[in-house]
């Protein structure tokens, strides 16, 4: 598969009673097909993969891979803080029919660079499955430098694409002007988006296509055809959007954007708490400005 465009960062529906509403997976799925982004990562950041255990987590993936039915690719979140663990998922996703993985960089441990190249590398050999590097700072309180993931991208012919989401941008550009040919970057921003395609990134594995991935769609498609002008103008438009889809900690915003369009429920499994309701207020105030919630309804 090619690693452009719009990737879209699933949330994962839960029911009231904690458990993983697969009849809400279904109807987000068909939805993201039909605004014809490019491909779903499951059980990443946004889908709360913390919060499923071993488990859940394949048989999620596995129920995607089944409703998508070979009509959009399924990327599965399967990175970890523990390399035994991380090799184990991610072999196990690839035989429940994933086409690639997404492997956030390891949190909490706080590896050395070496450590973190050979956490990659011992993924990467695991499985020929092709892997995306996942550069999170914010969240994992380790920054993976551009040269260990030029050398991982060198060394690893399976290590097929980065999501940046360091919003470093010297870093950004260090990868994408070093890297290997076939090596995309793909921003983990969706404010940033436009301006790394613009220096040469790909596309972006983004949060608010869970809502608005047709427009966003285009305006990556105009931005890596080089039609600035137009893609800017649609970058502007979706602008107050992408802020207000991490007025809180995601997924806790678009979780709550999706309950108030019909897609699901608006529940969490703890630590993650729903919005607060000066925040609530805020979001909705966003959709009506925006012609969202008229639009849906």
């Amino acid at each position: 598969m090619k690693f452009e465009g719009v990737i879209t960062a699933l949330i994962t529906p839960f029911k009231s009673d904690l458990s993983i509403d697969y009849t809400a997976l279904n109807r987000l799925i068909e939805n993201q097909i039909e605004n014809k982004v490019d491909a779903l990562v499951i059980a990443g950041s946004t889908g709360e993969g913390h919060a499923l255990t071993a488990s859940e987590k394949i048989e999620l993936i596995g129920r995607s891979v089944d409703t998508a039915a070979g009509r959009i690719p399924i990327i599965a979140g399967t990175g970890t803080n523990n390399t035994a663990e991380s090799v184990e998922l991610t072999i196990a996703a690839e035989k429940a029919g994933a086409e690639a993985v997404l492997l956030v960089a390891p949190y909490y441990n706080k590896p050395t660079q070496k450590g973190l190249y050979e956490h990659y590398k011992a993924i990467a050999d695991c499985s020929p499955i092709p892997n995306i590097l996942y550069n999170i700072p914010g969240r994992s309180g380790i920054n993976i430098s551009a040269a260990t993931q030029v050398r991982l991208a060198e060394d690893c012919e399976n290590i097929k694409a980065t999501k940046e989401a360091s919003g470093n941008l010297e870093q950004i550009m260090q990868i994408i002007n070093y890297a290997p040919d076939g090596f995309s970057v793909l921003s983990g921003d969706d404010t940033i988006t436009l301006p790394l395609i613009l220096m040469g990134a790909k596309g972006v594995i983004s949060v608010l296509s869970n809502f608005y991935g047709a427009k966003l769609k285009q305006m990556v498609t105009e931005g890596l055809k080089g039609n600035v002008a137009t893609a800017r103008k649609l970058h502007y438009e979706l602008m107050e959007l992408m802020q207000i889809s991490f007025i809180e900690t995601n997924p806790i915003p678009i979780k709550g954007i999706m309950s108030l369009l019909g897609y699901c429920e608006e529940v969490y499994r703890l630590p993650l708490t729903p919005l607060s309701e000066d925040n609530r207020e805020l979001l909705i105030s966003a959709l009506v400005d925006n012609e969202i919630i008229d639009l849906i309804d």
